[in-house]
């Protein structure tokens, strides 16, 4: 035995090692490959690879290759000789924004709509994510892309953000697993997948030149986190760097954070590609900072590499070092290595996984008097114009256009088998239809600068304002006679209210006006006089605000911007088929004044702001709320469920930490119908040496579908840099001495369970370098300095 057990160790021995010698070799050979490839390079070739993909290169017919800048673009050749193509690219996070179907297409290559980031942050379920990245990916393989520059994880710093909905969360460690499961799922089909927008990128005013001034320690533990879970955990191809400046310098031009810590200190291998046209800043910075291609390309751009190798003050051997990413994403994608795409998808099994994510993420924030699941099939009064018209998902590049379909509330609620009214259905239909016809400014976009940035010039409406039209239009009056008339005719009313937004507008929080205030509060009134209740759907990119009108409404249903299953997921849940499960990964505020930055931002001057300062510091979101004791209409990880779960067993390997942790908890679904839980783990630290928010998210988990009776006991796993804050006099992360609070809750207040461990010695974690300080004396805000 002992001679069949040696035998059998020796041979696993030498697999591995083989293993590793092919890898190794395998390795070599495409460096060998890559370096061939750039050493037959022309110098004009090099530069053309480097600005632009190839857009300035001139093809055999001595012309330009047409379109190979546009940010949806298939692949084309660009050097024959080489084999060297474009990169075939486009947009995401929602679904493959390439334009829609023409007017009467029969046999057209419909795209998914997926839901948006945010809307899946709110199912806090990494499989789920990674499914929907599998789904994703594949329908970008089977139509020709080799790269989507998505995820997007920018921190929610605050609602006003247009592109809020391309986001996940206002905590890191939920946007960066999420982000690293999308990116699992991408690159499993080939794909490469981009991070975006490196770094800082917070708000859209003055988007492409602000400055953004930042704390290491901010900069450290909240807005580079995700970003670092998402390198370090899922090994991106791309990485794009944002238009922006950190701490007085644009991120495209800055070594310190492309070389010091993303290669460096994070080990990332891939791709560093520049947002789109730019058009500023300095070519050279950017390339001697590591950005590997500059998109789309310009004239200009080119000129400056050319003139700065000629002058010498380039080095070809620096573009060298360059292009090795760019031959690297190439030789690997699916155009270069002989895939040939069928063009045809399975769209219906895309759309499943479509309907099954939005149903996980849509939050249900208020269920009085168990008003929802309605108990059975009934006559809905079906208000307000999104009720009509879905909004899958936000505009700009992280918007959707090309999918075939978007499942309104009212057509939802119609396919599950419940009655609505017609006479409704046509008024809300004709007012929709009215709008478009009449094609006029929004009132949002009607003011001199929205004018002049989407070049109107009379009342009507720029084309490009199709998904905007009916989102932005002002919601249909109803007046109080036919609110009557309707409840004569139903059993219960459902009120959809919906916001949209989008890239280059700070229009992600826009208040309630009067007209949805009025229908809210007047349906509520009239409905609840003839004993019957009302329930209010949010179609909404992200936060907003509630408080004034919550108290009206029986029941409230959070959808987000649910992709094209949102309509059918509504009903879905509005009848019980599904129980909802998804949990805030943002705090609502009271009111916009209470969120931290509400003072702060977009930066000064407000009007085009060119420094903007994070004077909120490490505070962001719920870090804020808890720590200095600010209500909220609705705490972060808050969500109901039709039933109710139990919190038992919690256990800690240890009571003392040396180097790892493990957590276990018992959860039992309590109630009378099948559910998900979502468990959060909070960490409590002590406040000897820094100070430090009262409590931060350092683990999450999501239960099976548990039954009524059925328990599932969850692990966490806590390792040291769990417990590690970032200390910017030393540049590291230290885990300080003293007693830790392991908090296991449902949400950020309603914390079920508790246990305390002991750290004996402070543990400097990890020593990184001293880099992106602030380029101004920082007025961080602060417990004990406001207690003084």
């Amino acid at each position: 035995m002992k001679k069949l057990f040696t035998a059998g160790l020796f041979f696993i021995m030498v697999s591995i090692l083989m293993q590793a010698c092919s890898v190794n070799q395998q390795t070599q050979s495409e460096n060998d490959k890559i370096d061939n490839l750039i050493s037959s390079m022309t110098l004009e070739e090099k530069i053309g690879m480097t600005i632009g993909d190839g857009r300035y290169l001139i093809n055999s017919q001595n012309e330009k290759i047409a379109d190979v800048f546009i940010a949806n673009r298939n692949s084309k050749m660009v050097i024959p000789r080489l084999n060297i193509k474009t990169t075939a690219l486009t947009d995401g996070p929602s679904g493959i924004n390439k334009g829609p179907a023409p007017e009467g297409a029969t046999d057209y290559t419909y795209t998914t709509a997926f839901p948006t980031s945010t809307c899946l942050a709110a199912s806090w379920n990494t499989a789920l994510v990674e499914n929907v990245g599998k789904a994703f990916g594949n329908e970008l393989l089977e139509y020709d892309y080799d790269l989507v520059l998505m995820p997007a994880l920018n921190l929610h710093r605050n609602p006003k953000c247009g592109r809020s909905f391309e986001y996940y969360s206002e905590d890191p460690l939920l946007s960066g697993k999420l982000a690293s499961s999308m990116v699992n799922g991408l690159q499993l089909n080939g794909i490469g997948a981009t991070l975006k927008h490196f770094v800082a990128n917070n708000q859209e005013s003055n988007r492409r030149k602000y400055n953004a001034v930042v704390s290491q320690r901010a900069l450290r533990e909240i807005y580079l986190r995700g970003f670092e879970i998402a390198v370090k955990e899922s090994h991106p191809k791309a990485i794009m760097t944002s238009y922006n400046r950190l701490n007085g310098f644009y991120n495209a031009e800055n070594p310190d954070l492309l070389q010091d810590i993303v290669r460096k200190e994070w080990g990332f291998n891939g791709l560093f590609i520049t947002d789109f046209d730019m058009n500023y800043g300095d070519a050279v910075a950017q390339v001697r900072a590591g950005n590997n291609l500059i998109m789309s390309g310009s004239e200009n751009e080119l000129k400056q590499i050319t003139d700065a190798l000629k002058n010498k003050t380039l080095d070809e051997s620096t573009l060298d070092k360059n292009l090795v990413y760019n031959m690297k994403l190439k030789l690997g994608s699916p155009s270069m290595t002989g895939f040939t795409p069928s063009l045809k998808p399975d769209l219906e099994a895309h759309a499943k996984i479509a309907r099954e994510a939005a149903g996980e993420g849509m939050v249900l924030l208020k269920n009085e008097n168990n008003t929802l699941p309605f108990k059975e099939e009934k006559t809905v009064a079906v208000f307000g114009k999104i009720a009509y018209y879905l909004i899958a998902a936000g505009t700009g590049s992280g918007g959707i256009r090309s999918n075939k379909y978007e499942t309104s509330v009212n057509e939802g609620l119609k396919s599950v088998g419940f009655n609505v009214l017609k006479e409704m259905e046509k008024s809300y239909t004709d007012f929709i239809e009215k709008t478009k016809k009449e094609n006029l400014v929004p009132p949002y976009f009607d003011n001199p600068k929205m004018r002049k940035d989407n070049g109107i010039t009379d009342d009507q409406a720029p084309p490009h304002f199709k998904k905007r039209l009916v989102a932005f239009s002002k919601e249909q009056a109803v007046p109080k006679v036919d609110i009557k008339k309707y409840e004569s005719k139903s059993d219960v009313a459902v009120i959809t209210l919906g916001r949209s937004g989008g890239e280059n507008y700070e229009n992600g929080y826009l208040p309630i006006t009067q007209i949805e205030l009025n229908l809210v509060r007047d349906v509520c009134k009239i409905f609840h006089a003839a004993r019957k209740k009302v329930v209010v759907v949010l179609n909404v990119g992200g936060v907003w605000e509630t408080a004034s009108w919550r108290d009206y409404p029986d029941a409230i249903l959070l959808a987000w911007q649910p992709g094209q299953e949102g309509g059918t997921v509504v009903a879905d849940i509005l009848k019980g088929v599904i129980n909802p499960s998804g949990k805030l990964p943002d705090s609502f505020p009271l009111k916009y004044e209470d969120v931290p930055s509400s003072s702060t931002f977009p930066g000064m001057p407000v009007d085009e702001p060119v420094n903007s300062f994070y004077e909120e510091g490490i505070y962001v979101g719920y870090r804020y709320y808890d720590s200095f004791d600010v209500p909220t209409a609705y705490e972060f990880g808050y969500g109901l469920s039709y039933t109710t779960f139990d919190y038992s067993d919690l256990k800690l390997s240890s009571t003392s930490f040396s180097s790892k942790m493990q957590v276990t908890i018992t959860v039992k679904n309590t109630g009378d119908v099948a559910g998900k839980e979502v468990v959060q783990l909070y960490l409590a630290a002590p406040q000897s040496e820094i100070e430090k928010p009262v409590q931060e998210l350092k683990g999450f988990a999501k239960t099976k579908l548990l039954n009524p009776g059925e328990s599932q006991q969850l692990s966490f796993e806590l390792d040291k840099h769990s417990l590690a804050s970032f200390w910017s006099g030393i540049s590291a992360w230290v885990a300080d001495k003293g007693d830790y609070e392991v908090r296991i809750g449902a949400s950020s207040k309603d914390i079920r369970l508790k246990e305390s461990f002991n750290l004996s010695n402070n543990i400097v974690v990890e020593k990184v370098h001293n880099v992106l300080y602030p380029n101004f004396m920082m007025k961080e805000l602060s417990r004990i300095t406001k207690a003084l």
